[in-house]
Order: structure tokens, then C-alpha cells, then sequence
């Protein structure tokens, strides 16, 4: 099989070519400009930080993207989907304010934010995944799926749950809406908080199956009669309703996989990895620590499986950071992201991914 080409720039810069022109001019050479764009809408899929993170790319990278796809005739939008969890990203709202607040504006960036799944995270479509182990078919953010083009700028650092998070994820995962992420994090239903629930019996309403009833003003759900949607996570004012989270991590990188196939499935799609402040957990995170590695450089294909594996196999030639988790890891798995979170294999994800035809591990790394 021939190699996926995977396009490889440092971060060094000269007085006649600053980064981020050197961004533009990787993803020219890496053939962007092959794609189509004219008067077509390119959904530029980024994580735009957890209030509190500063690990999270800059916008102005973004910026990059986005003048560069308007170059090319293309009507580009950053997008993302609703969290799962509490946090400053669960409704469009609250994901806006968030976006605005990390530098994300039509005004910096160029173009305007659309939340993927809407206000509560259920504007969704459902995406049937051919060949599919674990997933028939995928919920994925409206907006996203109505997108001719679909481009991925993601932050490549380290994840608790699937070891790093990369193109795949940030698609996969990223791209899903709250019951799409509800069904990759869980094997289960979600479940009530007696605590913090007040009884308003909110997600009764929102409920298309009757399966909440309030008895002395707490809620329970009847799992026999729940479809996992997780609307009434969205709907609730209390953060009462949690999703089950009890899905092994191998199983969860898996579905993932799957989810990104949904998302690239018969499209044109393009791909971007900045291996920068890599963080050892995910930017969904209200706090960032000290890279693990230091900063290698930024990377571009248009196989997502190649690029991720690239990615990480620079980061496995890094030197470790001082004073980062990964010099305090007890562990030797010859793997940087192994050792930072030993309960994690990525590797389990690729080899799925490259299953379902998304690509290929196999790449050839050409340097600018």
C-alpha cells in the first residue's frame, strides 16, 4: 500500500516568513488548495478551550485557516459540539461566551462560530456507520454534517481516557452531539443525582419516552424505558442528570473511530496538527500542566490515521519535559502517552480506524 503523505514544518521563523505565514505555506505544499472550495461551506472543526486552560491553540492560527480557505472561494465557520459534562461548554450559550473569551470571535478570527449541535446539544443527525462494530449509527452536530468541506485544526497533547487527542478525536469525539458523546463515554444510562436535584421536573418534558417521573421532588429515570438521547442532561438546571461514563477506554477509542468515519464519510476533508504546549490531559480541562515534551512543530495531510501517528511518533522522540507528569511517571511503556495515563492505548484506536478504511498508519514525513 502506498504511504499517506504526511507534511512536516518546525517552528523556527525568519525575518521574511513569520509562523503563521509558515502555516499557510505548509498547508499549501501539503495540496489544500486541491480541494474544491469554491462557494462551498468548509466547517473548520477546533476545541476552543475550557475557560481556565491555556493550552489550547491560538487563534490566530484559526485565522491562518481561515484566510486561506477564503482564498480559495470557501465560506469557512469554526465549529465544535456541546460537552457532555458541566462545565463552560454544555449549551451553545455558555460555548459561545467561552469561544469569545479564548480569542475566538468573527473579529479575530475572520469567520463566525457555529455550535455544532445547537442551544442544548440535540440538534443532531443521524449518521449510519457501514461496517460499524459498535456504532449503527452516529449522532452527529447539524451544522457540522450540513457542511460541504470539513477541516480539522486540532492541538495535539496527551488524554486521560485515549491516551492523546488528535485528528481522530477531535472529530470523532468533537464532532458528536451530547447523546453521540453520551454513547462513546457510556455503556449505560445516565443516572440522577438525588443531592443536587430540586424536583422542577424540567427533564420530564424534555423526556419523548416517559421514562423520568418526579416522586417528593426528585427525579428517576427508568432505564427500561430510556433511549440514552441524553436530552434531559441539557435540559436540567442543576447538573442533576450525569452520564454514566462506564465505557472501557479500548471500546471508547473504538467508537470514536467510528464517530470520525460518520463525520468523513463520502467528503472532501482536510487535516492539521500543531504539536505545541502538549499538554498530558485534554483541553476539555479547566486547568492545563506543564508540556510533557517540548514543542515539536506543526503538521498537515489529508489522512487523519497517518497524521495522528506522525504526530506521536515525534512526540516519542521528544526529550521529557523537567517537571512535567511524564518525569514523575513511575511507568516505562516506551510511550509517552502510556506512561502519562497507563490505562490508555491509543494504538487500539488507530488500528480500528484503519480498519474502517480512514486511512493508513503507514506515512511518509516530507519536511518544508
Amino acid at each position: 500500500m502506498e504511504k499517506s503523505k504526511v507534511y512536516f514544518a518546525d517552528l523556527h521563523v525568519t525575518m521574511k516568513e513569520n509562523l503563521q505565514q509558515k502555516l499557510n505555506r505548509l498547508l499549501k505544499t501539503a495540496g489544500i488548495g486541491q480541494i474544491d472550495f469554491a462557494k462551498k461551506y468548509a466547517a473548520i472543526k477546533i476545541h476552543f478551550g475550557e475557560p481556565g486552560n491555556l493550552a489550547y491553540l491560538r487563534p490566530n492560527f484559526a485565522k491562518t485557516v481561515v484566510d486561506l480557505v477564503k482564498d480559495l472561494g470557501g465560506n469557512p465557520f469554526l465549529t465544535d459540539c456541546n460537552t457532555l459534562y458541566v462545565g463552560g461548554r454544555k449549551n451553545a450559550l455558555e460555548h459561545l461566551d467561552s469561544a469569545y473569551l479564548n480569542g475566538f470571535s468573527p473579529f479575530s478570527t475572520g469567520c463566525h462560530v457555529l455550535i455544532g449541535d445547537g442551544l442544548k446539544g440535540t440538534d443532531e443527525v443521524s449518521v449510519p456507520v457501514k461496517g460499524g462494530e459498535y456504532v449503527q449509527e452516529a449522532k452527529i452536530g447539524h451544522a457540522i454534517m450540513d457542511a460541504d468541506i470539513l477541516i480539522s485544526l486540532n492541538h495535539f497533547k496527551g488524554h486521560e481516557l485515549t491516551g492523546f487527542g488528535g485528528a481522530l478525536k477531535n472529530i470523532g469525539m468533537g464532532c458528536g452531539s451530547r447523546a453521540g458523546k453520551m454513547e462513546m463515554h457510556s455503556s449505560g444510562k445516565p443516572r440522577v443525582s438525588e443531592k443536587l436535584c430540586i424536583g422542577c421536573a424540567m427533564c420530564t418534558k424534555i423526556c419523548a419516552h416517559s421514562a423520568i417521573t418526579v416522586t417528593e421532588r426528585k427525579a428517576s429515570i427508568d432505564h427500561s424505558k430510556c433511549v440514552g438521547c441524553g436530552r434531559c442532561i441539557g435540559t436540567c438546571p442543576t447538573n442533576a442528570i450525569l452520564a454514566a461514563w462506564d465505557e472501557s477506554n479500548d471500546i471508547l477509542n473504538k467508537k470514536m473511530a467510528e464517530y470520525a468515519w460518520a463525520v468523513l464519510h463520502e467528503r472532501p476533508h482536510f487535516h492539521i496538527s500543531l504539536v505545541i504546549d502538549v499538554s498530558p490531559f485534554c483541553d476539555c480541562h479547566a486547568e492545563n500542566d506543564v508540556p510533557i515534551v517540548p514543542n515539536v512543530g506543526m503538521f498537515a495531510s489529508f489522512d487523519p490515521i497517518a497524521l495522528d501517528v506522525a504526530c506521536a511518533d515525534a512526540v516519542n522522540r521528544q526529550p521529557v519535559m523537567a517537571g512535567s507528569l511524564l518525569e514523575k511517571s513511575s511507568h516505562n511503556h516506551d510511550d509517552h502517552f502510556t506512561n502519562v495515563s497507563p490505562n490508555t492505548d491509543w494504538r487500539v484506536g488507530i488500528d480500528h480506524a484503519v480498519k474502517l478504511g480512514l486511512g493508513s498508519k503507514n506515512y511518509e514525513l516530507i519536511t518544508i
